[in-house]
């Protein structure tokens, strides 16, 4: 799968707002090149809520153990919420320390690095092996950040 692929897959579950940071937009230099998405059908970035994925394309400062500085190579995080985390890793959040990872390793999916305890899971380089469950998980989570959009709409 490839970024723009991602990206379209993402923005056809509707009401999507895809944040692309770059230059000249006013957002911190290390975002430059990564995107995030929302739920946000009114195209405000929400204040109460994170997106419900995101697309990284380098190391952060404190998230390095992917290895995302190598020649394209970028990880996709999707928050699915803890139940389909279970399902899909074999074991709840919370014990993300008993599961030892190889956080580089592609298109395999795995606890997000910084992020696992929220149930957010995430694949570097998604291929073949992942594209199905992807779209799964990326439709699981905009339909949780679709609910929760709705319940603070009122």
């Amino acid at each position: 799968m490839e970024i723009d692929e991602i990206t379209e897959y993402i923005e056809s579950l509707g009401g999507v707002l895809t944040l692309a940071p770059g230059p000249d937009s006013g957002f911190p230099e290390i975002a430059w090149g990564d995107k995030f998405f929302y739920y946000a059908p009114d195209g405000q970035i929400p204040t109460r809520t994170q997106p419900f994925a995101t697309i990284v394309t380098k190391n952060y400062p404190d998230d390095t153990t992917s290895d995302l500085d190598r020649p394209d190579v970028f990880r996709l995080n999707i928050n699915p919420g803890r139940d389909a985390f279970l399902t899909h890793l074999g074991y709840p959040p919370r014990n993300t320390a008993d599961h030892p990872v190889d956080a580089s390793k592609p298109d395999t999916w795995i606890p997000h690095p910084v992020y696992a305890s929220a149930g957010w899971v995430a694949v570097v380089a998604p291929g073949d092996g992942t594209e199905s469950t992807a779209k799964e998980l990326l439709t699981r989570a905009h339909s949780r950040a679709r609910s929760n959009y709705d319940r603070h709409a009122d």
